[in-house]
């Protein structure tokens, strides 16, 4: 047989046992249930279904882990075993009490049927599938070893050809290495005389370079020199005529000094003359009033110096100070 049918034949045992074990459960549940319900406090009769199906539940947990064990081709143990065995009597004792307790023989040997089944499809479908899992891993065990063979055969038909080709290879790499030599050495001698009259070419070439460079070092040390000659001059120039404008200025300043010093020595002419006993002439009036708003006298001190009115010496300093307001803003717009 081949895998294939292996395969074949253990789904049919899955499935079989499935079958057994489905309708074995439901055969239990039925059966036992009222027995429960008969032996339950009235208010607790809803829980009689409980136990048949926590029984049931250890029946499918023992086969479908022996059957995943099987597969595997391990070995739980004793617990496995001890749990199969008291699961399936557990089974027929539930299911056959009914009938042993009123005394039922032919009651007790139909109910007992159903577990009676389970067991032995439980024991059987075990030792079906370990023959199974073993003969799947004879089957690949062959498999494995005639695909080995065929791969060993195989290596050893590559390696005799690929030994050929290499052989071969060699022959021709040899040719070809003797023939690059050859062209190796021509390209050589090529290169060689080439190189011989890049040099010369380079050297010429580097001659002119030189040449040239020099040349255009000179002409840039002579424009350096006519740049720091120009520079030269221009900063003294520039030395010069900040010379000149220093001495304008100061020629300025000593002139304004000297100005400011005689219009102080005018003002101090005007106001030294003391109080008027009479009012001077308007034009002498008005130089007073200037000197005094430059002096910073109060109107009433110039009007005493002039023998005018304080009104008219107030007015002449609204003009005063409005001219100069005037004169601020011309200068600062």
């Amino acid at each position: 047989m081949n895998s294939a049918q292996i395969r074949s034949a253990d789904r049919a045992l899955s499935v079989g046992t499935w079958l057994i074990v489905a309708g074995a459960m439901l055969y239990s549940i039925l059966t036992v249930t009222p027995l429960a319900a008969r032996h339950t406090p009235q208010e607790w009769r809803w829980t009689a279904p409980i136990l048949p199906l926590v029984v049931d539940a250890a029946v499918v947990i023992v086969v479908r882990l022996d059957a995943t064990m099987a597969r595997l081709g391990g070995h739980g143990g004793r617990w496995p075993i001890v749990l199969r065995w008291m699961t399936g009597c557990m089974t027929l004792a539930l299911n056959v009490a009914d009938s042993a307790l009123q005394k039922d023989l032919v009651g007790v040997a139909v109910h007992s049927v159903a577990p009676l089944l389970l067991i032995v499809t439980a024991e059987t479908g075990l030792a079906y599938r370990r023959a199974i899992a073993t003969a799947l891993n004879d089957l690949n065990t062959r498999q494995q070893a005639e695909k080995e063979a065929r791969e060993q055969a195989a290596a050893q038909r590559r390696e005799a050809a690929e030994r050929s080709a290499r052989e071969e290879r060699e022959h021709k790499a040899a040719l070809a290495r003797e023939q690059r030599e050859h062209e190796a050495a021509l390209s050589r001698e090529q290169r060689e005389h080439e190189d011989r009259v890049r040099r010369e070419e380079q050297g010429r070439v580097e001659a002119g370079e030189r040449a040239e460079r020099e040349a255009r070092e000179r002409a840039e040390g002579e424009r350096e020199q006519q740049q720091r000659e120009r520079e030269r001059r221009e900063r003294e120039a520039a030395a010069h005529a900040e010379r000149e404008r220093r001495e304008r200025e100061e020629a300025q300043r000593r002139e304004h000094a000297e100005q400011a010093e005689q219009a102080r020595r005018e003002r101090a002419a005007l106001l030294a003359g003391g109080s008027a006993e009479e009012k001077l002439p308007e034009d002498r009036a008005r130089q007073i009033v200037a000197a005094g708003f430059e002096s910073g006298l109060t109107v009433r001190a110039v009007s005493e110096l002039c023998g005018w009115s304080t009104g008219w010496v107030t007015a002449r300093y609204q003009e005063l100070r409005e001219t100069n307001h005037t004169v601020l803003e011309g200068a600062l717009s």
